[in-house]
């Protein structure tokens, strides 16, 4: 299965030059832990999360009024492609220490996010669609029919 069919394709994005503040407060409202910042071409050139903002500004004792996004967050984020299948994101999460990845087309440009919680979710009802074939298809429910 590819990325395409599971990313979040509604991405909330932030600009460099806004402040950690209005950034957290777009946050909360969204109940997102995550904003992309994009260059004009649509394409990730920053990540930042509620825990950047944490560790970054308010750990270091940072005033989020004026500290910038570009202070805090990790420039040239790892990005997946749509097409990728979902083993190739858990190696890329896995591997980098990262649960969110942005995803792009063959362009670079932004599609969606894909977050280690969407490939569970994913996977969770895979489990329970195959374990209801399975007890559909025992001995005990076929001499029930």
């Amino acid at each position: 299965m590819s990325i395409a069919r599971i990313c979040q394709r509604d991405v909330d994005t932030a600009e460099p030059f806004e402040s950690v503040r209005t950034a957290a407060q777009r946050m909360a409202s969204r109940s997102v832990g995550m904003l992309l910042v994009l260059d004009t071409q649509r394409r990730p050139t920053g990540i930042v999360t509620d825990r950047d903002i944490a560790l970054r500004c308010a750990g270091e004792g940072r005033d989020p009024a004026t500290t910038t996004i570009a202070d805090v967050m990790t420039s040239a984020p790892r990005v997946v492609s749509e097409m990728s299948a979902v083993e190739d994101a858990l190696t890329v999460m896995r591997t980098h220490g990262v649960r969110r990845l942005p995803v792009v087309n063959p362009l670079g440009e932004l599609v969606g996010v894909i977050a280690l919680d969407d490939i569970l979710a994913m996977l969770a009802e895979e489990l329970w669609q195959m374990g209801r074939v399975i007890q559909r298809s025992s001995p005990a429910a076929m001499a029930t029919d």
